[in-house]
């Protein structure tokens, strides 16, 4: 899990460094040409959409993890049947009736 996690922050990272690498490139390029001329509303618009898929992606994980969580640890799952407290055992624990405390 740790790795899916770095592996996510570090691919979240390239979205957003390798296009500014580009435009710092292009900046300091000095003289640009008509093919080398950049839409700047072009490169907005792309870097809205890769921001968008990448906030997606992180809320599909995220969104997918909490209902796994929820599926795997709800009271009818198997596993979870045998597993009691000590306080399931009474049958009221707010009447007072039980042995014990404090």
């Amino acid at each position: 899990m740790k790795r899916f996690i770095a592996i996510s922050i570090v691919c979240l990272v390239a979205l957003v460094i390798i296009p500014q690498i580009h435009f710092a490139n292009a900046a300091l390029g000095g003289q640009v040409s008509e093919k080398q001329y950049v839409n700047i509303r072009a490169e907005v618009w792309n870097l809205f959409f890769r921001m968008t898929t990448a906030a997606f992606t992180v809320g599909a994980v995220v969104s997918g993890t909490m209902i796994w969580l929820c599926w795997r640890f709800r009271e009818s799952h198997p596993k979870n049947k045998n597993f009691r407290t000590k306080w399931e055992h009474l049958d009221d624990p707010t009447s007072g009736d039980h042995t014990g405390g404090h």
